[in-house]
């Protein structure tokens, strides 16, 4: 059995869509955005920071949301989301995974300048400075996907659950109505079952933002 543990709207989102996508069974641990809940010492004992996602499987604890999109799709390869070594496709496969962090880096920057850090002590230069280099990072996207379906040539894959849940996120902070292309990936993103699943799971709990 997989476990996933999981704060609504929070990076465990990407674990959450892919399970969802893989179509395997699994439990989920939904987890309130609360100091008390994360840093309790029963989860501290599952991830070290009491932080999302963590993920236990086969008696192992695994987290790290680009890990885990590599751990699961090498798991269970029958839905076709991963790319092995051999596969001609597998570099680009990991450099999408692991860009996705990029992306959502600046979004996080921007939730704390907005949502967490108290107004008296925001800085204005950060969160302009965060917000330019989310813009930047969302143009090489836009570019990327040009007369693209989804990110890697081949099909739908767990590159776009990662890349696809870090512009969700980024468009709270950032509207997407410059970039065509990235507005039409999201549109293909918004139309699956399986992510239509995760946001129902996550209307469950307020989200933390």
């Amino acid at each position: 059995m997989v476990t996933l543990y999981h704060v609504p709207g929070a990076r465990s989102m990407r674990t959450l869509w892919l399970l969802h996508e893989l179509g395997i069974d699994f439990e989920l641990v939904l987890l309130p955005f609360k100091m008390s809940a994360l840093r309790h010492p029963d989860y501290l004992a599952v991830h070290p920071l009491g932080r999302v996602p963590a993920l236990m499987h086969e008696g192992r604890v695994v987290f790290e949301s680009g890990a885990l999109a590599q751990y699961l799709s090498h798991h269970f390869p029958k839905a076709g989301l991963g790319r092995a070594p051999d596969h001609p496709e597998w570099g680009e496969w990991l450099q999408w995974i692991h860009y996705a962090e990029t992306i959502a880096v600046h979004a996080a920057a921007l939730v704390q300048q907005t949502v967490f850090i108290k107004p008296e002590d925001r800085s204005p230069a950060v969160a302009d400075l965060e917000g330019k280099r989310l813009i930047k990072a969302l143009e090489v996207l836009e570019r990327h996907l040009e007369a693209r379906t989804f990110m890697l040539a081949g099909g739908f894959s767990a590159a776009d659950t990662s890349i696809g849940y870090s512009v969700h996120l980024a468009k709270g902070f950032k509207s997407l109505e410059a970039f065509a292309n990235l507005v039409a990936y999201y549109g293909r993103i918004c139309e699956r079952p399986a992510f239509q699943k995760t946001l129902a799971a996550d209307s469950e709990m307020p989200a933390p933002f």
